[in-house]
């Protein structure tokens, strides 16, 4: 390993997550606090409830299974809406319809790392859900955020018809559960120290630099 190598920062995240949303602002935080450090974030794919159909679910419904009902989802939501609006993010639980499942959006986010956009992609895909309100499970919305981003959307529109990538998507999956993650964001730097949850800046400034000055040699993260 050089001095020009960058550390890897290999982040677990699922799109329906709202502290994942958070983690990532509180990390370009982090980032623009470390202009002399050069780092590589990779997004790998987590599922905070894989047992949600292709074609989700009812927002209502799945809170009130979750929850067990809508004044504790609302109080837990509130608490997350405050954390948001110091990251700058103006979450609008409110327009959700659709709880997505999130296999096509990982597939989106594998499919943007070969063009470098994983950044844009899963920053438009966070937006779509948490602000906008849009539906994840709909081919039409991950095609409009890969033309967005800069992708083929029109290639991403005939692989989205097909099960491309989708088992190698679980057994990424699977691989970050076999590490140990059990919840997200999870940021994995230098594949050696692991940050659990959306932890402030500052804690994710202080790992960065002890990785930069205790590596070795390059590490194997995440399974690619």
């Amino acid at each position: 390993m050089t001095e020009d190598t960058p550390i890897a920062v290999d982040v677990v995240s699922d799109v329906m997550c709202p502290w994942c949303y958070i983690g990532k602002r509180r990390l370009e935080s982090a980032l623009a606090q470390l202009p002399d450090i050069k780092v590589a974030v990779r997004w790998h794919p987590f599922q905070l409830d894989p047992t949600l159909p292709k074609e989700g679910k009812d927002r209502q419904t799945y809170l009130n299974d979750k929850f067990g009902g809508p004044e504790r989802a609302q109080g837990i939501y509130h608490k997350i809406s405050d954390a948001g609006r110091q990251e700058g993010i103006d979450f609008a639980f409110d327009k959700i319809k659709v709880s997505p499942n999130t296999l096509d959006s990982h597939r989106l986010i594998l499919w943007s790392r070969a063009d470098d956009l994983q950044d844009e992609v899963v920053e438009r895909l966070f937006k779509a859900y948490f602000q906008d309100g849009d539906d994840l499970t709909k081919p039409e919305t991950l095609v409009k955020i890969a033309d967005e981003a800069g992708m083929q959307s029109d290639l991403v529109d005939q692989l989205l018809e097909t099960d491309s990538d989708l088992e190698k998507t679980k057994q990424q999956i699977a691989r970050a559960q076999e590490l140990g993650v059990s919840g997200v964001p999870c940021f994995i730097i230098d594949g050696r120290f692991v940050i659990a949850g959306a932890e402030k800046p500052e804690t994710i400034v202080a790992a960065i630099r002890h990785a930069e000055e205790t590596r070795t040699s390059d590490p194997e993260a995440v399974s690619q």
